[in-house]
């Protein structure tokens, strides 16, 4: 039996009182009103309702550190990015390595593998292989369905995944940023029960009057919440809190979930209000077994400072600390890492694009967010051939199949990065995962991209003869590196990178999107440059 004092924060009467709690048996036993020395605040443990923890680039085991030390006692999170790249093998590989921490995770089936049939990736997942990952593993969701035009469209296969989620009982998450009125009305009535793509306020009101969830997104590349901030008071029981996607550096940096309430304090929302869309809102939502500061609860809760900074001083889950002052309380072993890779190296001929005399297509970077803009221009050229401008700041984007020893490279140009020397290249290209790069000339975006096979996968930059690369050898997307010298080595990288022109927030998170043929308006995947808008490839001369 363990007894707890401090200022309890309970959601459900909003009011914060002196008491004592009492564990036992995992769970809560009582809690008391009683006066108490301690003027530290007991709430229930945070949620991530969304999270891919594959874009930590830690492997599960590795993330549940970080998150835990962040007073997150669970998440929802849609292995996508892995299955994209090892399939089922991946899929169980995530949810078997999560079993070896306390951290309570629960699983979606991918429902979009490949996102789009627009692009290689290195497995599909049929309706066949949806119902095997329901059936085997118990899961209580359908990830993001990405593809709406399937289910506005009435796509056969992508009805199918539908129908089978709905015959385990499964809710269904979605994926559907900015469509509006009828498709939308149709999207919804096919099952489909949340969405975190919301752009701008008047979206996610819409979705919201047709009973659609919201999850606010605060993540490392993509950032709505001081959009979608004032839902959380005015609809408070229809949004959630995530963070989709967070590199390793902003966890520790900035933190989790605690870091989005911080947030939310600072606009003077309403403490309880938070509360409600990070803990009482998920559990509900998605019927998880995480307890909520109530008698008879399991004992999932945190321990913070103070309302304002939310410092997290100790994390119990089921009754056990599992974060205590500064130090995780449980150990990992290293594991056998899997990966598919097959690609070899490249050529600077082999990226080298004609000169026509005719304005090409450039894709724009918006900073912080996952949509493009394209516009267009006229290049220069050298030998008959269309070279990087960075005084104009477009340069050439590169991507290059890995699931093949060869194939054709893809080739682009793009706005918004700002490199002046150099270029940078990464296995981590939502959500096929095939190599994506960006760099002032062809020599040193080919050592890049070459770099990153050498590895059979990471991210790197590259300048002359000087490399920084952090290598990711599951799959190509994650490393069991110990969590705070991966974030010093990505954050040094990044670093590097911004001090030679680059001024975006999260520049591999940023190039890693340009491959994700499903978010508007231009973006470019392993077998072309590819018109979102129009849903088909377009040709990058205009």
């Amino acid at each position: 039996m363990i007894k707890i004092e401090g200022q309890i924060v309970d959601v459900f009467n909003r009011e914060i009182f002196p008491g004592e709690i009492t564990i036992e048996n995992n769970k809560i036993k009582s809690i008391i009103k009683k006066e108490t020395t301690s003027e530290f605040y007991i709430l229930p443990g945070l949620i991530d309702a969304h999270v891919h923890i594959e874009s930590s680039m830690l492997i599960p085991s590795e993330f549940a550190k970080l998150a835990v030390s962040n007073g997150t006692v669970g998440v929802v999170t849609d292995p996508h990015e892995i299955a994209n790249v090892m399939g089922i093998e991946g899929v169980k590989f995530m949810i078997e390595n999560s079993e070896s921490t306390p951290l309570k995770t629960y699983y979606c089936a991918p429902s979009c593998v490949p996102a789009t049939p627009f692009e290689s990736s290195g497995a599909i997942l049929s309706s066949t292989d949806i119902e095997t990952l329901f059936r085997d593993f118990k899961l209580k969701v359908l990830g993001e369905m990405m593809n709406y035009p399937g289910v506005i469209y009435n796509d056969e296969e992508v009805h199918a995944k539908l129908k089978i989620a709905k015959k385990y009982n499964a809710l269904i998450d979605g994926h559907i940023p900015g469509i509006k009125g009828e498709d939308l009305e149709k999207y919804i009535s096919a099952g489909i029960s949340t969405d975190h793509e919301c752009f701008d306020i008047e979206e996610a009101i819409e979705k919201i009057n047709l009973e659609m969830k919201v999850l606010i997104r605060e993540g490392s590349a993509a950032r709505n919440f001081e959009t979608l901030f004032p839902l959380i008071s005015k609809f408070n029981d229809m949004v959630m809190l995530c963070t989709d996607d967070s590199h390793p550096d902003d966890l520790i940096k900035y933190g989790h979930i605690n870091k989005i309430l911080k947030l939310g304090i600072k606009h003077n929302i309403d403490i309880f209000d938070l509360l409600q869309a990070a803990c009482i809102n998920p559990v509900k939502h998605y019927n998880l077994e995480i307890g909520l500061l109530r008698e008879n609860d399991l004992a999932d809760f945190i321990i913070v400072d103070n309302l304002a900074d939310f410092n997290i001083l100790e994390t119990y889950i089921n009754g056990e600390p599992v974060f205590s002052h500064g130090r995780v309380l449980f150990n990992t072993e290293k594991v056998k890492p899997i990966n598919n890779f097959k690609a070899e190296k490249i050529s600077p001929n082999q990226i080298s694009i004609k000169d026509k005399n005719k304005s090409i297509k450039v894709i724009e970077v918006i900073d912080k967010e996952l949509i493009t803009r394209s516009f267009s221009e006229t290049l220069k050229s050298e030998n008959g051939k269309l070279i990087s401008d960075t005084e104009k700041d477009i340069l050439k984007i590169v991507v290059y199949n890995r699931y093949k020893k060869t194939s054709k490279p893809q080739v682009g140009f793009i706005n918004g990065f700002g490199l002046k020397k150099g270029a940078i290249a990464t296995s981590i290209a939502h959500d096929s995962h095939n190599i994506i790069a960006v760099g002032v000339n062809d020599k040193e975006i080919t050592k890049a991209i070459n770099e990153i096979i050498e590895h059979k996968g990471g991210l790197t930059y590259v300048n002359d003869n000087d490399y920084y690369t952090l290598p990711l050898e599951f799959a190509g997307l994650m490393t069991q590196q110990n969590p705070n010298e991966v974030a010093e080595l990505y954050g040094k990288i990044n670093k590097t990178i911004n001090a030679n022109g680059c001024n975006l927030s999260s520049p591999f998170m940023t190039l890693s999107f340009m491959a994700l043929l499903v978010i508007p308006e231009l973006k470019i995947g392993d077998k072309g440059l590819f018109d979102v808008t129009k849903f088909e490839f377009t040709d990058v001369y205009n």
